[in-house]
């Protein structure tokens, strides 16, 4: 039951990513959530997240801001970044996933989704077909519905770490 929140990976950072790796390997969009996946909660666009973007775009990957916030927040943060964005996504539903690979044209097959949160940035992810990494937030401070979230990601990760050792030790 809590595989469906499982990642594919999970990472410390989006910024430690080996995107030129994932590009030989076909993958061709990124979908990025912005707030804790990219600078902290409320944060704007810093020089990091900048030569990120600028970054894909000489590797040759499409990339999309998929948020749950109101268009100021994301409009203001990609003025900067300048890729697509949509906001109001409404994760976990797929819809805005499916519309971000039109967007991009691209398919679940190529295209990779980051995020550091399991119930809506994965969950969504994850039933649109796309292959998922999750990050570790960038900074402690959040609203007190992602607090209470946080908790309850942590008993599935748990489970998820637990898994992932024992697939390890049986590969040895």
């Amino acid at each position: 039951m809590l595989e469906r929140f499982y990642p594919d990976v999970y990472l410390d950072s989006a910024y430690g990513i080996d995107y030129e790796k994932l590009y030989e390997q076909g993958y061709r969009g990124i979908i990025f959530d912005i707030d804790n996946t990219l600078v902290p909660h409320g944060a704007p666009a810093d020089e990091r997240s900048i030569a990120l973007f600028e970054r894909l775009r000489r590797i040759g990957f499409r990339s999309m801001l998929l948020s749950n916030n109101k268009e100021p927040r994301v409009k203001t943060f990609n003025d900067k970044v300048k890729t697509g964005y949509i906001f109001k996504a409404n994760k976990p539903f797929p819809e805005s996933y499916q519309r971000a690979m039109q967007e991009m044209k691209t398919t679940p097959e190529n295209t990779l989704f980051v995020g550091d949160q399991l119930f809506t940035d994965v969950w969504g992810a994850k039933k649109a077909g796309i292959r998922t990494y999750l990050v570790k937030p960038i900074h402690p401070k959040e609203e007190i519905q992602i607090v209470l979230k946080r908790f309850l990601e942590k008993i599935v990760l748990f489970f998820y770490q637990k898994k992932q050792a024992a697939e390890n030790k049986s590969e040895w």
